[in-house]
C-alpha cells in the first residue's frame, strides 16, 4: 500500500485570463504536517480546494489516496477521508450554534454513530481545551478559539487527511502558538496527513516539508532547513547614529537593508557571519556604532533573496518630498489619548487608554483582536465618539474639531479604503476632491503617489486588478494626497508579501524620519513591531504596556530571565514535566522550545535528563516571546479573577 496521499504533477488552474497556479509539482505522505506558505494570491487555497475536491482544475493530474481526481464522481470517493477548515474565522461554523451544538451538528452532517461521535468530542474537547465553554456560542469566542472550535468540526469524524487554509490568519501570536502545538500532538498521536497553508513566514518551522509560493509558482520546495541553506549568508543587526546616514552607506552594497525602528537589519549573501560583521563595521567607520549582532537568516531572507534573483525587488521612488504641510501645528504631541473610554452597553471595549505620539514617531498599538486597537484609532479619528476621556490629534481637540482633524490626518483602515471598481488614477483624483486640493495640487500629488507607489503603468487599471502590494500602497498614497502631518494605519500589511511589506515600511520609515510624520499603526504581524519606535500593548481594551521595543524586552528578561531555545528530539514532550519542574514560561515554537529563565543550568539538567542529546542556546527576545509572555501572564490573572 502507498504511502503518498497526494501527488501533483504539473498542476494548473485558471480563472478567466488569470493564471491562479501554474505547473506545481508535489508529494505529500502520510503522517506529514505539509505547508503552502505564501502571501495572499500566492495560488495555495485553489489548490487545496482542488485536493479537498470541491474546485476544478485546468490542466496537469492530480492523485489522492492513490484515486485520480479527475471528476466529480472521483472527488466524491475520497471526500469522506477528508477534513476542510476554509480560510476566515469561523467560516464553517454557526454563530448562533453553541460550541457543542456546533460538534454535534458536524458529527451529524459526517454520519458519525453517535457513541462514537460522543467519545470523540470529549477527547477533542480535552485536547483543546475548550471543554469548559462547550455552552459558549461561537459568536461569543475568541479568535482563537474559533480556530480551535473549527479544528475540531473538522476532525471530528476521523478523517485521514486534513486541509486547514491560513487557520492562523488574525489569531494573535498566543492563540497561534497553542494552534499549532495542539495540531502537532493530533497529527502525531492520530497519525493524520496534515495540508496547511499560512501568509505567516514565521510559520516555516511548524512543518515537516513546505512549498514557498508567489503568484501561482513553488519558488522553493522541502523541509524548512533545505530551503534556507538555499541562500546561505548572515544576518547583522545594528544600530548606527545618524541612522539614516548608515542606511544610505550599507543599502548601496546590500540589496536587503532594511530599517527596524532605531535598529539597521542586513542580509549579506554567501558570507560567513563574522566576515558580514567586519564589512559592515568597515562601512559605518566613523559612525557612532551602539550595537552589532550576528544572526541565521530566516525564511522571510531567503524568500526575498529568491525573489531578488528574478529581479522582482520594489524600490519606491522617495526623492520628491511629501511637501509642506498646509496647516503648520506646533504641539509637542502630534496625538495625545488621555483616559479614552468606549463602552457597548455593559462592554467595555476601551477603558481608560492614554498614551502620547510625538512628530515623527512611528508608535504601534499591539493587541489580539478584541483588544480595542480600532475602536480606540476610530475615537481619536473623529469616527466614534468616546464615552469618556479626551484627546488631541494634530493639534485640535478630538471632541470639538471633528471635521479639522479629519482634514489634518491622512486613514488607512483594514479594508485598504479604496474604490474598487474606480482605476488607479480614478481613486486619487476621487480623494483629491474630498480633501479640496486645487486642479495644480491633484496633478502635484497624482504625480507623487504614482512613483512613491510604483504604480507606473498601472495609472488605468481597476483597484480591484492590483496585486495586494501595489494596492496597499495607492491606499497609503490616497491617505497622504493632502499632505497630512499624522497618519493612523489600521493593519495595512496583512496579507501582503514580504516584498511588498518591506517597500511599505521603506515608506513609512522615510516619511518619520525624513519628512517628520506622525504615524499610529496597528499590526497582528509581530516582527512589524520592531519597526516602531514606541509600542502600547493592549489586553482586555486597556493598555498593559508602554515602553519602546527594546524596553518591553528587558522589562521581560528582569522579570523572567533571558530567552533559551530547545531543540532536537522531541522536545515538545517535555512541556508539562518542564512546568511541573517550575518553568512557568515555557511556549512551543514549531519543532523547537521558548524558555525564559534566570537559570539555565538548571533548565540543562531537566532537558538533558530526558533528551541527552539535546540542544539548549541563548536566543535575542523578539516581540512575539514578549507577547506571548505578557498576555499568558494577564490571561492566567484574568481566569484567577484579577484584573
Amino acid at each position: 500500500m502507498s504511502d503518498i496521499v497526494i501527488a501533483a504533477s504539473q498542476f494548473g488552474k485558471r480563472y478567466a485570463r488569470h493564471d491562479a497556479v501554474r505547473d506545481l509539482s508535489l508529494t505529500i505522505r502520510r503522517g506529514e504536517l505539509y505547508g503552502l506558505i505564501g502571501p495572499d494570491g500566492a495560488g495555495k487555497s485553489s489548490f487545496m480546494k482542488a485536493v479537498a475536491g470541491v474546485l476544478s482544475f485546468d490542466s496537469g493530474t492530480l492523485e489522492v489516496f492513490g484515486s485520480r481526481i479527475d471528476s466529480e464522481r472521483s472527488a466524491e470517493q475520497v471526500k469522506g477521508r477528508i477534513g476542510l477548515m476554509p480560510q476566515g474565522l469561523g467560516q464553517n461554523l454557526y454563530g448562533d450554534l453553541s460550541v457543542e451544538e456546533n460538534i454535534d451538528f458536524f458529527a451529524s452532517l459526517r454520519q458519525v454513530p453517535a457513541e462514537v461521535a460522543r467519545e470523540r468530542k470529549e477527547q477533542l474537547l480535552a485536547t483543546t481545551r475548550l471543554a469548559a465553554f462547550r455552552s459558549r456560542p461561537m459568536k461569543k469566542l475568541s479568535g482563537g478559539m474559533k480556530q480551535k472550535l473549527g479544528l475540531v468540526c473538522t476532525l471530528i469524524h476521523a478523517p485521514d487527511l486534513i486541509i486547514l487554509d491560513e487557520p492562523t490568519t488574525g489569531v494573535d501570536p498566543v492563540s497561534r502558538r497553542d494552534f499549532w502545538a495542539i495540531l502537532a500532538e493530533l497529527v502525531a498521536s492520530r497519525g493524520l496527513t496534515a495540508l496547511v497553508s499560512t501568509a505567516y513566514m514565521d510559520e516555516a518551522s511548524r512543518f515537516s516539508r513546505m512549498s514557498l509560493m508567489h503568484e501561482g509558482q513553488v519558488l522553493a520546495e522541502g523541509p524548512p532547513e533545505a530551503i534556507l541553506a538555499r541562500v546561505p549568508g548572515a544576518i547583522v543587526q545594528c544600530q548606527a547614529v545618524p541612522q539614516i546616514e548608515a542606511l544610505q552607506r550599507l543599502s548601496g552594497r546590500f540589496a536587503q537593508c532594511e530599517a527596524l525602528g532605531p535598529t539597521l537589519r542586513i542580509f549579506a549573501r554567501d558570507v560567513s557571519g563574522e566576515t558580514a560583521r567586519a564589512e559592515v563595521s568597515q562601512m559605518l567607520a566613523g559612525l557612532a556604532i551602539e550595537r552589532l549582532d550576528v544572526l541565521e537568516p530566516e525564511l522571510e531572507d531567503v524568500f526575498v533573496a529568491l525573489m531578488a534573483e528574478q529581479g522582482r525587488l520594489e524600490k519606491p521612488q522617495l526623492d520628491a518630498p511629501l511637501a509642506a504641510p498646509r496647516d503648520e501645528d506646533t504641539s509637542e504631541f502630534a496625538i495625545e489619548a488621555r483616559a479614552l473610554t468606549r463602552v457597548f452597553g455593559d462592554f467595555v471595549a476601551v477603558g481608560d487608554v492614554s498614551f502620547q505620539v510625538r512628530p515623527g514617531e512611528i508608535f504601534g498599538l499591539l493587541g489580539a483582536n478584541g483588544a480595542g486597537k480600532t475602536t480606540a484609532i476610530k475615537m481619536l479619528t473623529g469616527i466614534l465618539p468616546p464615552s469618556g476621556g479626551a484627546g488631541r490629534v494634530a493639534g485640535a481637540d478630538m471632541k470639538k474639531a471633528g471635521a479639522l482633524i479629519k482634514s489634518r490626518i491622512g486613514y488607512m483602515s483594514q479594508a485598504f479604503s479604496l474604490y474598487l471598481d474606480l482605476t488607479v488614477t480614478e481613486n486619487i483624483r476621487l480623494y483629491a476632491g474630498l480633501y479640496g486640493l486645487s486642479r495644480e495640487e491633484t496633478r502635484n500629488r497624482l504625480e507623487w503617489i504614482i512613483g512613491m507607489a510604483g504604480l507606473a503603468g498601472h495609472e488605468g487599471d481597476l483597484a480591484a486588478t492590483l496585486p495586494m502590494g501595489l494596492r496597499q500602497r495607492l491606499a497609503l498614497g490616497c491617505a497622504l494626497v493632502h499632505r497630512p502631518r499624522v497618519v493612523f494605519l489600521d493593519e495595512p500589511t496583512s496579507g501582503v508579501d514580504p516584498l511588498g511589506r518591506r517597500a511599505f515600511w521603506e515608506i513609512l520609515f522615510h516619511l518619520s524620519r525624513v519628512e517628520g510624520v506622525a504615524m499610529l499603526v496597528t499590526t497582528h504581524y509581530m516582527s512589524e513591531a520592531e519597526h516602531c519606535d514606541h509600542l502600547a500593548l493592549m489586553f482586555a481594551g486597556r493598555v498593559v504596556a508602554d515602553d519602546t521595543p527594546a524596553g518591553m524586552k528587558q522589562a521581560v528578561i528582569a522579570e523572567a530571565g533571558e530567552l533559551f531555545e530547545v531543540s532536537g528530539g522531541d522536545v515538545l514532550a517535555l512541556v508539562p514535566e518542564l512546568r511541573e519542574s517550575g518553568f512557568d514560561s515555557v511556549s512551543p515554537y514549531g519543532k523547537k522550545l521558548h524558555v525564559l529563565t534566570r537559570d539555565p543550568q538548571r533548565l540543562g539538567e531537566v532537558v538533558h535528563a530526558r533528551l541527552p542529546a539535546a540542544r539548549i542556546e541563548a536566543r535575542p527576545m523578539a516581540m512575539e516571546d514578549v507577547f506571548v509572555h505578557k498576555v499568558t501572564q494577564l490571561e492566567a490573572a484574568q481566569r484567577k479573577g484579577g484584573t
